[in-house]
């Protein structure tokens, strides 16, 4: 404790050396400390910004502590690209930590997820668990302030861990203070309180700021959960007795009124007290004050002297390299049968579920009574068992964010959003904790997982069924798309997604999944084998245009996905030889060789998307071809896309207006012909 003080002494009165914004944990150090030195080695702990003492408590020294605080190179968490206390650790020495953002309370999904992950091993591959050394059950612990009660978030992952009886602690420290809201402003109950709700979750509370109360609190939670295996929230109250952030200064809302109620409670000059009355001298209490206060006076030196990373590290971990390099397997086997692009995917997920145990899937509706609302996972639960596909509640944040904890522990989830209109709830985890793990954790930590999401218009599926969705994914740096546009490709693209370390969501044009959409017959392929793998970032020329026609100036190529490719070639059929067609398969990565070699060829371009067309990915890739194939264009390029509404029309003829469609197409593929 006089270690973490003498830190957050140290850091204020140096706020010049210490530039950038950070959290101490002045006033919250006790229950921190009662907490951290009660875990193992095989425990899983998720910190939020606040929690340097508990940092302190797992074995973290200040000086590694202090490297993050001042973004230095040899930051073991982050390399210098994450704030203070945002840690992350894969050593067998201490607790593995995860990815922790500054998102308030959003690290509870990825640590029920843990927790999720920790009771699948213990009960269905109990060789891959790890235990204490003295075969003691691993914990999770979830730790975050009071007012991270109040976001929804927070509620999905206590659901989840009451529905399931989750190994997990949630310790909320409450100094009824969001950052300048107070109590009666920002919450109707406390955290005790608001977790009554929460049928099956234990809870328990304490007085944080007294060190011997908060130790025998804490063993006991800690303990309930390895013996028991349940949820249980610790409630500890705790003074707030530094400045929300560096950046956000207590004095500028705070009155001394306050200051001096919370000062009255400081566990600092508790524990001194305690110490004192069970007889411990106050020479001994000073010595170990100096000591604390040379060793951190020692580290910060050390600290501002330390490197910078070089710039050049800067693009260092955005993605985990795969291995899948190669197309491999074969792609249309002499016996092969045709298949529909929903079966496409469903038989690779089977192929990959029969060959990987630790291949789970999980979403809304997916489980064993309905097998999807496109039946994309019928029969799977009834082979595999409800342990490994099932359903969730509607909790698209949940389904997404629980991934980083399940792929820590080795397994790989596959997960379905049920529709592209309602990915909209899972985007804070999937910006906040899934894209940015691999890359602020310094490559430890990337997050594999596949994500399925059903997109596009057709048969009047209205405004809420309709959506694509490639724009908004494709602005989040750190993830891979795919959009497939036939079943030998989804089942070659799902099977390298499966390999890759990196989140990939795969976009599944539910018009396609069975080809009802006149002209999408060719949707259906021969079913590759089961070896057959398409790697990430490879196009495909799906319609070749005759080489005269190319040489004459008479032809155009169109850069295409989903169901902009059966637009194009039905589109085609009025311009015999003229049309060569690219389909994508995979956004990003993108095939940006094939893309511009193509378009040098032609110099006659359209980009063709579902997707609404102003500021949308296909304009973005029409300004890249523009920049790169400048001096090959005899036209600029053009971009066809939906019209610019807010939403798809239910009714078949607005739908149908709305979308670019097969005469839309030949009209501009005419415009570039003749200009």
């Amino acid at each position: 404790m006089a270690t973490a003080r003498s830190m957050a002494d140290i850091y204020e009165a140096n706020r010049q050396v210490c530039k950038y914004v950070h959290s101490t944990s002045k006033g919250h150090e006790a229950i921190q400390i009662a907490t951290g030195i009660q875990l193992l080695p095989c425990d899983f702990v998720s910190p939020y910004y606040r929690d340097d003492s508990l940092l302190l408590s797992l074995g973290f020294t200040p000086y590694q502590l202090m490297l993050q605080l001042l973004a230095k190179a040899d930051d073991p968490f982050s390399g210098g690209r994450s704030y203070y206390a945002h840690p992350n650790n894969k050593n067998a020495d201490k607790p593995h930590i995860i990815h922790q953002s500054s998102a308030t309370g959003m690290q509870a999904i990825p640590a029920t997820g843990l927790a999720q992950g920790v009771q699948y091993l213990e009960t269905h591959l109990p060789d891959f668990l790890k235990k204490g050394n003295s075969y003691e059950n691993p914990v999770v612990l979830c730790s975050f302030g009071d007012y991270s009660i109040t976001e929804g978030e927070v509620s999905e992952a206590l659901q989840f861990a009451v529905l399931k009886q989750l190994p997990i602690i949630y310790l909320v420290q409450d100094n009824e203070w969001g950052i300048s809201a107070t109590v009666p402003e920002g919450r109707a109950m406390n955290a005790f309180e608001f977790a009554e709700g929460f049928k099956g979750l234990h809870r328990v509370k304490v007085d944080g700021s007294v060190f011997e109360h908060a130790y025998g609190v804490m063993n006991y939670a800690v303990n309930y959960v390895r013996r028991e295996r349940k949820p249980v929230l610790v409630h500890a109250t705790v003074p707030l007795l530094n400045h929300h952030t560096s950046g956000v200064r207590k004095e500028f809302y705070r009155t001394q009124e306050d200051l001096d109620k919370h000062a009255a409670q400081d566990p600092f000059i508790k524990l001194r007290k305690f110490l004192g009355q069970s007889g411990i001298t106050e020479t001994e209490i000073q010595n170990i004050e100096k000591s604390a206060q040379d060793e951190v006076r020692e580290a910060f030196e050390k600290a501002k002297n330390a490197n910078d990373p070089s710039p050049k590290s800067v693009n260092d971990h955005v993605f985990a390299e795969t291995s899948i390099k190669l197309e491999a397997g074969t792609r249309n086997p002499e016996d092969g049968e045709k298949i529909m692009m929903v079966d496409a995917a469903l038989h690779a997920i089977d192929e990959l579920m029969q060959q990987h145990q630790e291949c789970i899937l999980y979403g809304q509706d997916v489980g064993k009574r309905l097998g999807g609302v496109f039946r994309e996972t019928a029969t799977l639960a009834e082979k595999y068992g409800e342990h490994r596909v099932f359903n969730t509640a509607i909790q698209e944040a949940y389904i997404i964010g629980s991934t980083a904890g399940l792929s820590a522990l080795g397994l790989k989830p596959i997960v379905e959003v049920q529709f592209g209109d309602y990915i909209y709830p899972g985007l804070n985890q999937l910006i906040s904790e899934i894209a940015k793990s691999n890359y602020l954790t310094n490559g430890k930590f990337p997050v594999s997982m596949i994500l399925r999401v059903p997109v596009g218009a057709y048969g009047g599926g209205g405004p809420y069924h309709s959506a694509c969705v490639e724009s908004i994914l494709l602005s989040i740096k750190g993830i891979k798309v795919c959009y497939p546009s036939n079943a030998a490709d989804i089942k070659g693209l799902m099977k390298a997604a499966y390999y890759d370390p990196n989140p990939v969501i795969m976009l599944e044009h539910k018009g396609l999944y069975w080809s009802k959409v006149a002209g999408t017959e060719d949707a259906k392929t021969i079913e590759p084998d089961k070896e057959y793998i398409l790697p990430l970032g490879k196009a495909n020329i799906v319609l070749k245009a005759d080489k005269e026609k190319i040489s004459n100036g008479e032809s155009v190529c169109i850069i295409t996905y989903g169901m902009g490719v059966y637009w194009a070639k039905a589109a085609s059929k009025d311009f015999e030889s003229q049309i060569e067609i690219v389909d994508l398969r995979t956004l990003y990565p993108l095939d940006e060789t094939l893309v511009f070699s193509t378009v040098k060829k032609h110099g006659k371009c359209l980009v063709l998307t579902e997707e609404q067309q102003t500021n949308s990915f296909a304009e973005a890739l029409a300004h890249r071809i523009s920049h790169s194939c400048f001096q090959h264009l005899d036209a600029p390029v053009e971009v066809l896309g939906a019209l610019d509404l807010p939403a798809v029309p239910i009714n078949l003829l607005l739908e149908k207006e709305m979308l670019p469609g097969v005469e839309k197409t030949k009209e501009r593929i005419r415009q570039l012909l003749n200009s």
